[in-house]
């Protein structure tokens, strides 16, 4: 896995950080030494156990119907912004009772417009079609005329040579033909412009009412029959808004009821795994020190949610005749390490992730209880691989293989290395104050580890 600042690969093959992080969470594991903080935090809390009961699966199953009826309330929001009030279901009311009267056609307005203009320039047209009439065969000398002078002058070669005009006078009846479909066609622009003065006053009106409908709800006549169904649409969800509300409140029983039984299941397994997770926990405390600590979980009852039904919060007692208190009212951050440390390894016991790294968890603890977590780290050490970053030698030393990381300025750029150490007395030595005496103390510390 080879993350850079701008491509990220999974075995040679580019991938999206998105998955890049969900793959990595399931190889590795990071506690760092903000965690105990985030530890005060009640909802942490609560998600440490479900972590340790496997329980995200059910845990997403409530985040998942919580996020149905988000939707479902933002579809009943949409639905109650769009319906009209009265007031505007009254104005659609006349709008569709006033379309609905007209009745208009699809492009009815095009069509009447084209016969009122044959009609307004009837005169016009008549003139024009009596003078191409009498070009093509009413007049002295028309085009009837020539032709069949044509034709008659093919006849007479004809008698001289019918091979030789066959052609020609099957081509002048063709054209004669034509020239009289084309003046039977002239003749009846007649037919179309000749209109009574009633029938053109109705194509006026007509025109004048679909003029109205579209400069009110236009300004076309597509738009005015696209505004008379949207209009019937939404009224028809005025009408129908009593059973579309029953509709959403039913809906919004069903998935509530879901949640809740879902929540229940949750909660039911929460308090399950919380003996057995306070337990371990506790047997961890008594390890690194605590051996009279006590740590209890104090559910309260809340509104069913996307994380359950339950408010975790964690009490503790480090010493006998303390009161149990919160751990956000833990004064003492050495304790608290300690209970995040405990915590962490159990979990680390309980996750599948084959590699853990620890960020100075130990950072606040020392002398012999740094003793006790050097030994818990190393017999975690034992079931999967653990990278752990410390200032304490009681638990650097009992680790299989050591790296030291370190500072260096070269050419006035301050660079950062990590190199494996093959000796590590001398860093033990340094990190218990540098010097001969801490040097043979590093070799006696490594030396009866080795004989464990």
């Amino acid at each position: 896995m080879t993350p850079s600042a701008t491509r990220n690969f999974i075995a040679d093959t580019p991938v999206g950080a998105k998955l890049l992080g969900a793959v990595g969470a399931e190889l590795v594991d990071f506690h760092g030494v903000n965690d105990q903080l985030s530890l005060l935090v009640p909802a942490r809390q609560l998600e440490l156990l479900d972590r340790f009961g496997h329980l995200e699966e059910k845990r997403q199953e409530c985040a998942a119907i919580c996020s149905e009826l988000a939707a479902l309330e933002r579809e009943r929001a949409a639905f109650e912004a769009n319906l009209p009030d009265e007031d505007a279901a009254d104005r659609l009311r006349l709008m569709v009772e006033e379309i609905d009267l007209c009745n208009p056609a699809p492009d009815e307005d095009e069509e009447l417009a084209g016969k009122h203009r044959l009609a307004a320039n009837s005169q016009q047209v008549l003139a024009c079609a009596s003078e191409l009439s009498q070009l093509l065969s009413e007049g002295e000398g028309s085009v009837a005329d020539q032709l069949g002078t044509v034709h008659h002058r093919l006849s007479e070669l004809e008698r001289i040579d019918s091979g030789m005009t066959e052609q020609l006078l099957r081509k002048s009846m063709d054209i004669q033909d034509a020239v009289t479909e084309l003046s039977r066609d002239i003749a009846s622009l007649a037919d179309k412009v000749d209109l009574d003065p009633e029938e053109l006053a109705a194509i006026e009106a007509r025109l004048e009412e679909l003029y109205t409908l579209k400069r009110r709800y236009g300004p076309s006549l597509e738009q005015v029959l696209d505004a008379l169904d949207e209009g019937k649409r939404r009224l028809r969800a005025v009408d129908e808004a009593v059973q579309a509300r029953r509709d959403f409140a039913a809906k919004r029983k069903a998935l509530e009821e879901k949640l809740a039984s879902a929540a229940r299941e949750l909660s039911a397994a929460r308090r399950k795994y919380a003996d057995k997770f306070l337990g371990k926990c506790r047997a961890k405390l008594e390890l690194i020190g605590f051996r009279n600590s006590r740590l209890e979980a104090r559910f309260e009852d809340i509104p069913a949610g996307s994380s359950g039904m339950d408010k975790l919060e964690l009490h503790f007692s480090a010493n006998v005749g303390e009161d149990m208190r919160p751990l956000r009212k833990i004064a003492s951050s050495g304790e608290l390490s300690r209970v995040m440390l405990a915590m962490k390894t159990v979990l680390a016991d309980a996750d599948s992730v084959p590699t853990v790294v620890f960020d100075e968890i130990d950072m606040n603890i020392g002398g012999e209880t740094a003793n006790r977590v050097g030994e818990e780290l190393h017999e975690l050490g034992r079931h999967r691989q653990i990278l752990c970053i410390s200032h304490l030698v009681q638990v650097a030393a009992r680790a299989d293989a050591h790296f030291l990381a370190e500072k260096h300025t070269e050419k006035g750029r301050t660079f950062s290395a990590v190199r494996r150490l093959d000796d590590v007395k001398p860093e033990l030595a340094r990190m218990l104050g540098g010097g001969e005496s801490s040097l043979r103390h590093a070799e006696a510390l490594l030396k009866e580890l080795s004989q464990r």
